[in-house]
């Protein structure tokens, strides 16, 4: 008897077999024809019964891919057809996070009329909002807005949609977040704000909006630093000279005692140390371990910076 239904049972997977990879293969035309908007194979795929949410090994669907290529009818079709708005890849994106990162408005629209979640956020913590700020895509950031976004909202790292925005160098996208709500001085778990990320990357437009639109100059980072150490420290000339010009501390010293004037005097930069000493930075402040920036430059082997500091009056 348990031979018998151990044959059966043994015919049954043999029998079905060919038909599972059938579906499997029919499930890969349809997200080929999903990519292209082919229409009529996607119709003529889904009455043989194939799952409209059929997903490759990443977890991606038809549905997400139609709108990687901004097919709208395609994207029409397979809502109607049943697809799953709010269906996940293995990395947490949704059909709106794609929109959201390809820069397709219109479907960001239909996607949120037809139920997508606007707060869904990627395994790196990426809401779509955070996602259109980091490419600086403006209109849909706007439009996210419009329709609820949270511009508070932040991922594992702490990071918003407006440092994101603020890092890339977007700075339309920046004025926006800060005109609907944006927090100018929040900080990531590193205590970076938007104005310390695009000191530290040389956007200067950016910086510019930021402290027109309320940011703290002299905001301190989880390690006493400003946007004016972190300008100097990668060399960013007009950020820092911008920055001093609106009231920047000049001698403001991290929580190992560094001045902006020590971070020239490290690197080696001629012009920037120039550049502080004119605007008065103090060259006989020490640091933790009791050194001035013409100590740091002795040990670093500036002997240009130290020359220029030890003869500075």
């Amino acid at each position: 008897m348990k031979k018998n239904k151990l044959a059966a049972i043994l015919l049954a997977l043999l029998i079905s077999t060919p038909a599972l990879s059938g579906d499997k293969e029919m499930a890969k035309e349809l997200r080929l024809a999903a990519i292209v908007g082919d229409t009529d194979i996607i119709i003529e795929l889904l009455d043989k019964g194939i799952s409209v949410d059929s997903a490759n090994k990443f977890g991606k669907t038809a549905l997400m891919m139609a709108v990687e290529n901004d097919n709208f009818e395609t994207v029409v079709l397979l809502l109607n057809r049943g697809a799953q708005v709010n269906f996940r890849t293995l990395a947490g994106c949704t059909a709106l996070t794609v929109a959201a990162e390809n820069g397709h408005p219109a479907l960001t629209a239909m996607l949120l009329e037809r139920g997508a979640n606007i707060h869904d956020r990627t395994r790196a913590g990426w809401d779509s909002m955070m996602i259109a700020a980091r490419y600086g895509i403006t209109d849909m950031v706007e439009q996210l807005l419009f329709k609820g976004a949270d511009p508070h909202a932040s991922d594992k790292h702490g990071r918003n949609a407006l440092m994101m925005a603020a890092r890339k160098g977007h700075t339309e996208t920046a004025k926006m977040l800060l005109t609907h709500g944006a927090n100018a001085d929040a900080q990531d778990r590193n205590g970076s704000t938007a104005l310390i990320l695009a000191a530290d990357r040389g956007n200067e437009e950016t910086v510019e909006i930021l402290l027109k639109l309320g940011a703290s100059i002299d905001k301190e980072d989880r390690d006493g630093a400003t946007a004016l150490i972190w300008a100097v420290g990668q060399g960013h000339i007009a950020i820092t000279k911008l920055l001093i010009d609106k009231g920047a501390n000049i001698n403001h010293a991290d929580q190992d005692g560094i001045t902006p004037l020590m971070e020239a005097a490290s690197s080696g930069s001629m012009d920037m140390t120039r550049l502080l000493l004119k605007q008065g930075a103090d060259r006989t402040i020490r640091n933790s371990d009791g050194r001035t920036a013409a100590d740091i430059a002795k040990k670093k082997r500036k002997k240009h910076i130290v020359n220029l500091l030890e003869g500075a009056g």
